[in-house]
């Protein structure tokens, strides 16, 4: 078990996923709402060097999200996906995609548990095979996971 809020980083469970846990010091409801809140996504969404902009977040099933990063040089990178599954505050789950390489899409579980006031964030992803899965480790998409879970920590550490 890691130490609570730190990152244990990513795990390659099976050949086509990754996982990665984080324990948040924050009660489990306020964890969920600040994870899909468009407000609060730019404060914490992927690494500190890049900018986030929620273009879209219609947190349904059904409905669609885009976020578009924007590095010092005004570099955009932009993600998107549909909402699968949204079961308020135990779990959400959504496709996910780079628009940089069409047809690469994963698939995102975000568990949210209580742990002794606290709250367990697991986030499951899952590719085609297992090509992709390595390809999205090697392009950078491991620190920004744990990154992203840094200034996530930070930010409810704020609130709470």
């Amino acid at each position: 078990m890691e130490a609570i809020g730190r990152t244990t980083g990513l795990r390659t469970p099976a050949e086509r996923q990754f996982t990665m846990t984080r324990v948040i010091d924050a009660p489990r409801e306020a964890v969920f709402k600040a994870t899909l809140d468009p407000i609060l996504i730019p404060q914490w969404w992927g690494p500190r060097r890049l900018t986030t902009r929620v273009d879209r977040m219609d947190v349904r099933p059904g409905g669609e999200w885009r976020f578009v990063q924007r590095d010092e040089q005004g570099k955009e990178f932009a993600f998107r996906g549909t909402y699968q599954e949204v079961d308020a505050p135990n779990r959400v789950e959504y496709t996910f995609e780079y628009e940089a390489m069409p047809g690469d899409m994963m698939v995102e579980t975000v568990v949210f548990a209580d742990e002794e006031g606290k709250t367990r964030v697991t986030f499951t992803d899952r590719f085609a095979d297992q090509e992709t899965r390595d390809a999205a480790m090697k392009s950078g998409m491991e620190e920004g996971a744990v990154e992203s879970m840094e200034r996530f920590a930070e930010l409810m550490a704020g609130r709470c």
